[in-house]
């Protein structure tokens, strides 16, 4: 379908060590916000993980340090054994562009653009030439191959998004971040989206990391991973969505979570 499983790739696909993020006024204590506590957590290569957890529980914020959109205080993030730290923001935006991938809820294609040209935009933007019939061929597979002249005004929710998918597919990238990728989506779009990004997973050795409030959109996912007050919350493998209800329900009682945080935290490798 999209490509072969890159070998020379590190079996880690995603390694965070210690990472800490605050936000507010140094010097005014009452301004700061603790987003991620001392959080540490590994991912194989080939997974697909949801994460998960209450309104300000710092999900966001932990996909945006993973991804390289915004730095902790402190801490280690590293993607496919190499260290996002001590480069300069040059050297980042090319790192993002050649090892990371993004899906956003809002798409965030350029309308002015044709299906095919948003996709090759990433490979354009960082000055490579697409291989001839590369895209074309994603595209195909995504189920959007008789639509590669279209724009985005001329497209449903769903396959706005599958060409998202298709755009974060296009460089290889050792891990796909997703933001709420079903958010905007209805039923069955969605579930389409989902089985598209599993697909890619179990069949092509790619490594998806989704934010998501949804616990159907989690059960999609090989593991859920569940944050409470900036800390892991526990861990949740081959998911259901009645199971991963459960525990976001017992998440959103702060003495429970803060529970979970303490006793579950082993749960995740590190």
């Amino acid at each position: 379908m999209f490509r072969h499983h890159d070998n020379s790739r590190s079996a880690e696909a995603l390694r965070l060590v210690s990472v800490s993020k605050t936000y507010g006024t140094p010097g005014h204590p009452e301004s700061r916000t603790t987003a991620l506590d001392n959080v540490s957590l590994s991912l194989a290569a080939g997974t697909f993980t949801a994460v998960m957890g209450p309104s300000g529980s710092g999900k966001s914020t932990l996909l945006q340090c993973a991804a390289g959109l915004d730095s902790p205080d402190n801490g280690v993030v590293v993607v496919d054994g190499a260290q996002m730290a001590g480069r300069t923001e040059a050297q980042l935006t090319k790192f993002r562009r050649e090892r990371i991938g993004f899906i956003f809820q809002q798409y965030n294609l350029l309308d002015t653009l044709t299906v095919l040209q948003n996709v090759t935009l990433p490979l354009r933007t960082a000055g490579k030439r697409p291989r001839p019939g590369h895209a074309e061929h994603i595209l195909t597979q995504v189920g959007l191959g008789n639509r590669l002249d279209a724009l985005p005004s001329q497209l449903s929710g769903g396959q706005r998004q599958r060409v998202a998918v298709a755009r974060a597919l296009v460089t290889n990238p050792s891990v796909i971040f997703g933001d709420e990728p079903t958010g905007a989506l209805d039923t069955r779009s969605a579930k389409n989206v989902l089985e598209l990004l599993r697909e890619t997973v179990r069949n092509f050795g790619q490594t998806v990391v989704m934010v998501t409030h949804d616990p159907v959109a989690a059960s999609y996912a090989d593991s859920v991973l569940f944050l409470a007050d900036g800390r892991l919350a526990g861990q949740l493998h081959q998911p259901t969505p009645s199971a991963v209800a459960e525990r976001m329900a017992h998440l959103g009682d702060a003495s429970l979570a803060a529970t979970a945080a303490s006793q579950d935290r082993t749960l995740v490798g590190v």
